[in-house]
């Protein structure tokens, strides 16, 4: 139980999901995407950042705070905004609060993942 503060600052290495290379007016393989990032506490949204348009690599710098009470994981999904429909999953990353706890020193702050 705590106080959480995530910032978000980029995502590097996005590939194309077969929605967006379907849709694609570019060459085929190369499509740029409308990233957006949800941040979620045990499957409970408590953030989402804007949508960047047209890349693969954005650049977010955006912070999110949530009082979290017997938390147990947190995770970071990455989406595809799209037009119609559902926006298309991208990639996910899920850390365990224990995890961290047991790695850490009683000062650090995780900055810089």
């Amino acid at each position: 139980s705590g106080y959480l503060k995530v910032r978000i600052g980029e995502a590097v290495g996005l590939q194309p999901t077969r929605w967006s290379l379907r849709h694609s007016l570019f060459r085929k393989g190369y499509q740029l995407l409308d990233p957006y990032v949800t941040v979620s506490v045990d499957q409970v949204r408590v953030g989402q950042t804007s949508t960047k348009q047209k890349t693969n690599k954005p650049t977010y710098n955006e912070e999110f705070s949530a009082t979290v009470t017997d938390g147990h994981q947190i995770e970071l999904s990455v989406f595809h905004d799209t037009p119609i429909g559902y926006d298309d999953f991208v990639a996910n990353c899920t850390l365990h609060f224990q995890d961290l706890l047991r790695s850490a020193a009683p000062s650090d702050t995780f900055e810089g993942w």
